[in-house]
């Protein structure tokens, strides 16, 4: 294994000049803040802050907190600190909660942007020699757009294919000898079945690496992912509010997303209280930007879980890195008092030799109870095995589930392929119990 990196004076920099770099660019992004956004001018006058307030990466955290609600309010763009004339790229959320979120990006943006993308290409192993296939969807959503930049400033070969059209997709890979993947962990399973329906042989295909990111996912989805395109599968993570893909990103060791410090400054909170965590703790991350012109945000409550680890990582990089986000705070499932995450039912779905990473989860009401009901898809031999071999293996899933997650649950076969598949976020949850 070779560690490559991209940019060794930033990834690799000593904590104690990195914190300097980071105060000098805070203390930036507050005054540019206060002084370009009404929204963090009122925020910071409400609390009798001023920018000069801050000192100290300690006296950070006296600042407020930003969420999704204040860009909501601020739609379209009254969280920018620079005039329209000065954004050369407009992206936003889908808007399916409400009016969407708007983000926009100086071409000074862009450049820095594309480098955290190339960041975490590099540390998963992309070089100016691959050619890379890109599954997201190109348009408002910002993934396809970032990975795409990351990849051309490695100076990769770049097939923006967009998402679906799964066949197209593999005779793409075949014919133009993909050798790097980006899409959702979602859809690269969907390709790997549809691979090994069509009687391919992954060995056969040029992949060498995935680069999976847009929504969680369970080291047993990656394990799942390897075995079927014959890969090395390496999580990503970012998202829209803060810069888009580039936050942070798995090396080829596979122990945690690398955050880029330079441009963003983590901490992980309590979800309830709001007090910062000790390292190590597992809480909700929340995120502020260094680099930021057009959009600059303060301690940006992302709703993900997930933890630090401060160690110095085996690629000689020295940042920190994340965790797998485990779930989030606001789609979290609270079934009958008891705090549920979906990932945590995946993971023991896929543990479980027959079930096949393909499952809904619907929770409903009766008699005042709440009800969730798996749906899960699994192997044909299980499907149609005779009742008694089905009943044993439904005990068993139903077990495993209830240990692990503490909740009763009614366990469903269903045929191979009968679940919908999706070529961008898995939709896993439907929840009957906010109809009507």
């Amino acid at each position: 294994m070779t560690d490559m990196i991209w940019d060794p004076t930033y990834e690799c920099m000593p904590r104690e000049d990195l914190e300097k770099l980071q105060l000098k660019r805070l203390k930036a992004t507050i005054h540019r803040a206060y002084e370009k956004v009404p929204c963090y001018k009122n925020k910071f006058d409400e609390l009798k802050i001023q920018p000069e307030d801050i000192q100290s990466l300690q006296d950070f955290q006296k600042l407020p907190f930003t969420t999704k609600e204040d860009l909501r309010i601020n739609y379209p763009y009254g969280m920018f600190a620079v005039p329209l004339r000065e954004v050369v790229r407009i992206h936003s959320s889908s808007g399916t909660t409400g009016k969407p979120i708007v983000v926009g990006y100086t071409k000074n943006d862009i450049k820095t942007w594309s480098n955290l993308v190339a960041r975490f290409m590099t540390a998963a192993g992309v070089t100016d020699e691959d050619v890379v296939q890109i599954a997201f969807g190109y348009g408002m959503f910002t993934g396809a757009f970032g990975l795409h930049y990351g990849a051309e400033t490695i100076r990769a070969s770049v097939i923006p294919m967009s998402g679906g059209h799964t066949d197209r997709q593999i005779m793409i890979m075949q014919d133009y000898k993909s050798s790097a993947l980006v899409c959702t962990p979602s859809y690269a399973i969907t390709l790997a079945d549809r691979i090994k329906k069509m009687g391919i042989n992954p060995k056969d295909l040029s992949l060498k690496v995935g680069l999976f990111g847009g929504e969680p996912w369970t080291e047993a989805m990656r394990q799942e992912i390897q075995a079927g395109l014959n890969i090395i599968a390496t999580d990503n993570y970012g998202l829209s509010e803060v810069t888009g893909p580039g936050v942070a990103g798995e090396c080829q060791h596979l122990s945690g997303m690398h955050i880029s410090e330079d441009a963003f400054i983590p901490e992980i909170i309590d979800p309830d209280s709001g007090e910062v965590l000790p390292p190590g703790r597992m809480g909700e991350l929340v995120l502020t930007t260094l680099t930021k012109e057009a959009l600059p945000v303060i301690r940006y409550r992302t709703r993900d879980i997930t933890s630090l680890n401060y160690e110095k990582c085996q690629c000689g990089r020295t940042t920190i890195r994340m965790e797998k986000t485990t779930g989030r705070t606001d789609d979290m499932l609270i079934i009958r008092g008891v705090n549920v995450f979906p990932s945590q039912i995946e993971e023991a779905l896929i543990a479980i030799e027959g079930c096949e990473p393909h499952y809904l989860l619907v929770i409903d009401r009766q008699d005042s109870l709440d009800t969730l009901e798996i749906q899960m898809e699994v192997t044909e031999n299980i499907f149609f095995d005779e009742m008694k071999k089905q009943k044993s293996f439904l005990e068993i899933v139903k077990k495993r589930v209830e240990s692990i997650i503490g909740v009763s649950v009614i366990v469903k076969l269903v045929e191979p392929g009968s679940i919908k598949r999706y070529e961008g976020k898995a939709e896993r949850v439907v929840d009957k119990r906010k109809l009507g």
